[in-house]
């Protein structure tokens, strides 16, 4: 069993740690991600930690043109969009990332239902060190 209150900050410590985790009722068996103290759904704060497995597919998703001082320095602008999405896993969950490997600059080739596999994108180091979530499409290799 994992001490860890339900919070931001060790939301974000498992993600440091390339640990997806969410929370589950133990009353009601509800998921939620990111993880929550208090179950909207039958009022109950018997919390437990549970990781996700990080498989899913694309339900929504945006190509941007214009984004975030960080995403600007990473190369991102109007010649260069990039993607995000939301990933339904396939424990139910949803949750938003952006979705690397496909062709941002021709949106209409990306495919709502297209698996995708978490991968973890991370940035700065010491007190500024953060991970992203990511996801990039599952490929067949036949094995």
């Amino acid at each position: 069993m994992i001490e860890r209150d339900f919070s931001d900050y060790y939301y974000k410590q498992f993600l440091n740690e390339e640990k997806l985790m969410g929370s589950r009722c133990t009353k009601c068996g509800q998921l939620y991600l990111p993880p929550r103290a208090l179950c909207i759904k039958c009022g109950s704060n018997r919390m437990e930690w549970v990781q996700m497995k990080g498989n899913g597919k694309l339900v929504a998703f945006t190509c941007i043109a214009v984004g975030h001082r960080f995403v600007m320095e990473e190369g991102y602008d109007k010649d260069h969009p990039y993607c995000t999405g939301v990933v339904e896993l396939d424990e139910g969950v949803r949750i938003a990332g952006r979705v690397l490997g496909v062709d941002e600059k021709n949106p209409e080739n990306i495919r709502i239902g297209t698996r995708l596999k978490l991968a973890y994108l991370h940035r700065g180091e010491g007190g500024s060190y953060c991970t992203s979530i990511t996801f990039r499409p599952v490929t067949n290799t036949g094995s």
